[in-house]
């Protein structure tokens, strides 16, 4: 059975049937809107647009990889303000030739993943179209914390990192070689950048520790850094050694020993890992949920043992 078959209505009623509806949704799907609690007073919102072929294929992601990635890279855009992510609306392009068993696949995803900071999928739209085509857009409530922006590092701050580096880089790397990837951590990389596992609790943590600055890496942690830099008028610098712990990550060595890669590129350009990067104040304790990675100065860019790096990262249109 296709989703041609079920109809736009029966497309509808199949998706929003398996999705269970979280605490801070009041009216779910069904009407007009949704209407979603925002005890804070204050809303934190952002959006995300993934088509097939530039952000995901079906023939190395499975539905329910999709989902979960989709619902991934929003929710942690969310807690990379510091907030707690309380719902995803999702509009939803399909040809009408999709599997209904694919369709199930993508709808326990999102359901998956939200379950995991216990945010919910409160509304959206369905259309046909050429392409698989997912609009989402996350809300999330901020607690009574201000929002921690990118423009808030100041010379003397470190820049630390929670979360994982390099491996969705690498498992895309081999994907594209068409490695036959026999060793179970290079296998384990390929499921890291089919489907990746933000640390989201880290936002609402830096947020308490009295983190300056902070954003979601998902384009590479140099091109990211480099919009802290910018929006704070600062000079962020890294330092390689630093990076051991992300480099000798087994599926990203595995990775980098069957590709004949140099594994610091993935760590430091590649992105869709959705770890966080955030600047703090020197004076503050990190948890071990957060490594050092560099420190901020005075100046502009992101620079590397000295050496000023250029745009290096993803970028839709160079």
């Amino acid at each position: 059975m296709t989703v041609g078959d079920l109809g736009e209505f029966g497309v509808v009623s199949r998706i929003t049937g398996r999705l269970p509806q979280g605490a801070a949704v009041m009216l779910g799907p069904g009407d007009d809107a949704a209407v979603i609690g925002a005890p804070d007073g204050r809303v934190a919102v952002s959006t995300d647009l993934l088509i097939e072929g530039r952000h995901f294929r079906r023939d190395w992601s499975g539905g329910y990889d999709v989902g979960r990635k989709a619902a991934a890279q929003n929710l942690a855009d969310v807690a990379a303000m510091g907030a707690r992510p309380t719902c995803l609306v999702v509009g939803l392009g399909l040809p009408p030739d999709v599997p209904v068993d694919w369709l199930d696949a993508l709808t326990a995803g999102f359901a998956d993943e939200c379950a995991t900071v216990g945010a919910s999928v409160a509304g959206g739209d369905v259309t046909r179209c050429d392409l698989v085509v997912l609009g989402v857009t996350a809300l999330g409530d901020l607690g009574g914390r201000a929002p921690v922006t990118r423009s808030g590092a100041r010379p003397g701050h470190v820049v630390a990192v929670a979360g994982r580096l390099g491996r969705s880089a690498a498992g895309l790397a081999l994907l594209s070689a068409g490695a036959a990837v026999a060793a179970p951590a290079a296998a384990e990389a390929v499921a890291g950048h089919r489907r990746p596992s933000p640390p989201y609790e880290c936002g609402v943590e830096a947020a308490e520790l009295g983190a300056s600055a902070m954003l979601d890496v998902s384009d590479g942690l140099l091109q990211d850094l480099g919009h802290i830099a910018q929006a704070s008028g600062v000079h962020v610098e890294l330092d390689p050694a630093a990076f051991a712990p992300f480099t000798s990550d087994e599926p990203v060595a595995a990775a980098a020993r069957e590709l004949g890669a140099d594994p610091l590129e993935w760590v430091l350009s590649g992105g869709e890992d959705h770890a966080l990067a955030a600047a703090f104040p020197d004076d503050v304790r990190l948890p071990d949920s957060w490594h050092i990675v560099g420190r901020v100065t005075e100046g502009s860019g992101v620079s590397v043992l000295g050496r000023e790096i250029g745009q290096r990262g993803w970028d839709h249109f160079r």
